[in-house]
């Protein structure tokens, strides 16, 4: 047994920190330790908060830490950041908005790398979420990297799904009204203090009256999110945001129980599909070290095989 288990279950930060590093990483033992503090999990409400770059995303996750902590809830932040496709390096610069709280015991920050990865999570926030569910936080906010409108893994990775607008970028509805509308919870107006905030407002507040807010095939029928108007900076309006968050942590159990099973399906899925390619990488290889699938490879490049059959028989073990 790993011996950093029995120290993150019973709240050991430097253990869940090194953990943490350790499945950024992928250090072996890490896997391990992770499906062992797994059954301890379960407790903390996790919050993502996503949306275009430069809404306000880091202030208003700061104001939110900073009402967590005014009622004494203990938060954790899991905070993404884009890598260089050069470098591979990250700025990390969340850190910097959140010095108020650098000092503070109950709260932990922790930033990751996307190192890649699309849909605005990096490849271990699942796995950091858990560690620190396991190590006692009730409240866990993720914030994205803010690609825009495709950036919807982190309603996978959350009980409550925060997307944040700001008048000024545009047109707000048109900014919203693909994926990132579908996967609110709460939706956000922030820097309401500025020129345009009332009519961002009234667009959305038609577009939310006139919208259908369709379901992922198999959900329930999804409800409207709650419009709030608030300016993190000046800490307007937080108090709503947190109201709003508050309403849905108090949802039956039985909805949070199947929302939470709906998101493993697709967790589980999701990851099966990244080992599956991490294989087929492996096995393929490289021009200087082809791997077993090579072969098949260059019949696809020599127009012999066709992607779709080459890669059909590969699934089903038939080549």
């Amino acid at each position: 047994m790993d011996p950093r288990v029995d120290k993150i279950v019973g709240g050991d930060l430097v253990a869940a920190a090194s953990l943490m590093r350790a499945l950024d990483d992928d250090l072996p033992g890490a896997r391990a330790a992770l499906r062992a503090i797994y059954p301890h999990g379960g407790r903390a409400f996790v919050v993502g908060v996503t949306g275009a770059p430069g809404v306000g995303k880091s202030t208003l996750v700061d104001a939110l830490v900073g009402v967590a902590r005014g009622r004494g809830e203990r938060v954790a932040v899991v905070a993404v950041d884009p890598s260089s496709p050069f470098s591979g390096g990250a700025l990390l610069g969340d850190r910097v908005r959140m010095q108020r709280h650098a000092l503070d015991e109950g709260v932990f920050i922790r930033s990751l790398a996307t190192r890649g990865q699309q849909g605005g999570l990096s490849r271990s926030t699942t796995a950091t979420v858990a560690v620190l569910d396991a190590a006692g936080f009730p409240l866990v906010l993720v914030e994205t990297v803010g690609a825009g409108q495709a950036e919807i893994d982190v309603a996978d990775a959350a009980d409550a799904v925060i997307v944040v607008t700001a008048p000024g970028l545009g047109d707000e509805v048109q900014a919203l009204k693909a994926g990132l509308l579908e996967i609110a919870d709460v939706l956000v107006v922030n820097k309401a203090d500025r020129e345009g905030a009332d009519r961002a407002l009234a667009d959305l507040t038609t577009m939310l009256a006139l919208a259908a807010f369709p379901s992922r095939p198999g959900d329930p029928r999804r409800a409207a999110p709650a419009l709030v108007r608030a300016s993190a900076a000046t800490g307007a309006g937080v108090t709503d945001v947190t109201a709003a968050v508050d309403a849905l942590r108090a949802a039956p159990a039985a909805e949070r129980s199947a929302r939470r099973r709906r998101q493993a399906a697709r967790q589980v899925t999701a990851l099966v599909g990244e080992q599956a390619r991490a294989a087929a990488y492996a096995a393929i290889g490289t021009e200087d070290a082809p791997g077993p699938l090579a072969s098949t490879v260059d019949e696809v490049a020599a127009r012999k095989l066709d992607p779709w059959s080459a890669a059909e028989a590969l699934t089903t073990g038939n080549r």
